[in-house]
């Protein structure tokens, strides 16, 4: 039995962590950390879990933590896990961190996006991203684990055949993004009140976001071409889901069952990623409280460009739910177990 400690166990994702390890049946939630719930019980900040979870809010004292565990899950803002973690930590317990600490490898980047100064660069080189159809192999080895972004999650799965294949011209590509507001995280803020998101939607981070060389890092690994895009997310009055519209020109001519035999090659036999029927555009809704990423494509020969689309659920495969993903890699369990998970409807 696996023994896991979540730091940030009240924020969306670290509620749905919660939610996923319940049902896993190789692991035992040992450590709920909070700093703002300390010794309340976990039941009374998410009543979904009366009677099913028991445990009151611990602190966040990673260090203790990792003598009681055999891995840890951060769900914390950036620069948190960054700030504590040390070689003696990572010699007793994995780490699998859901912020943007160890996402991008270049320390000057994250400092220039994020505007902190990063804690614990010497472990930048020995993070590996944790995006499991791509990096799957590496993510087995794994001491630490960077759980990737929801929005890169969802663009990069969009486009990721076709940067691997060359068949984009890479400084070409945007992408028109979307996310419910569960994205923008727990905490109070105006911009997220009921009267502010209802009816309406809206821009913001407009060519300023922060998941931008994210996005831009991964997929130029995948081309082997330097990766510069716009990338403009926008808020839309729903709780969860992501959508992600993506525009490229097309190096050449090609035919829709050449892309459809592409994006079929790259995907066959990953459990969570479904490449849909023709003419089918991916939908929120056909993956809301699911692991599963619904992918498509559409080319249009009118403009020379190919479009790739994609949604999936912002706080599952975008952060909880590939958090167990790559869990159960790196401990060498079924890459499905705890996941199979049937996307709700309506």
């Amino acid at each position: 039995m696996i023994k896991a400690g979540i730091i940030g166990a009240t924020g969306y994702a670290g509620g749905e962590l919660v939610r996923i390890l319940m049902g896993h049946k190789d692991v035992e939630v040992k450590w709920y950390g909070s700093r703002s719930y300390i010794d309340q019980k976990y039941a009374a900040v998410y009543q979904n879990l009366f009677q099913i979870v028991e445990d009151v809010c611990k602190d966040d004292n990673m260090e203790e933590l990792a003598n009681q565990v055999d891995v840890i899950f951060t769900a914390t803002p950036q620069g948190y896990c960054a700030s504590l973690l040390k070689e003696e930590i990572l010699s007793k317990v994995k780490i699998i961190d859901l912020s943007a600490d160890f996402r991008i490898k270049d320390q000057k980047v994250y400092e220039e996006w994020y505007k902190i100064e990063h804690k614990s660069p010497q472990f930048l080189p020995e993070a590996v991203y944790g995006l499991c159809e791509i990096n799957r192999e590496k993510i087995k080895g794994a001491r630490i684990l960077a759980n990737p972004g929801c929005y890169p999650t969802c663009s990069i799965l969009s486009i990721y055949p076709l940067a691997r294949e060359g068949l984009i011209d890479m400084n070409t590509l945007i992408i028109d993004a979307k996310s419910g507001t569960s994205g923008a995280g727990r905490g109070a803020k105006v911009d997220n009140l009921y009267c502010e998101v209802n009816e309406n939607i809206k821009a913001y981070g407009v060519a300023t976001h922060r998941h931008t060389p994210e996005i831009e890092e991964q997929l130029t690994l995948a081309s082997g071409t330097k990766t510069v895009l716009n990338f403009t997310p926008h808020l839309v009055p729903m709780n969860r889901g992501i959508l992600v519209t993506a525009y490229a020109s097309l190096k050449r001519e090609v035919s829709y069952d050449k892309v459809k035999e592409i994006y079929d090659r790259y995907y066959a036999g990953e459990q969570f990623v479904r490449v849909l029927e023709k003419g089918v555009c991916p939908q929120t809704k056909w993956v809301e409280g699911s692991n599963y990423v619904d992918l498509n494509f559409q080319i249009d020969p009118r403009t020379g460009r190919v479009i790739m689309m994609g949604a999936m659920d912002n706080l599952v495969k975008g952060a909880a739910g590939q958090a167990v993903q790559n869990m159960n890699l790196m401990f060498g369990l079924p890459e499905k177990e705890g996941l199979n998970l049937v996307p709700m409807f309506p």
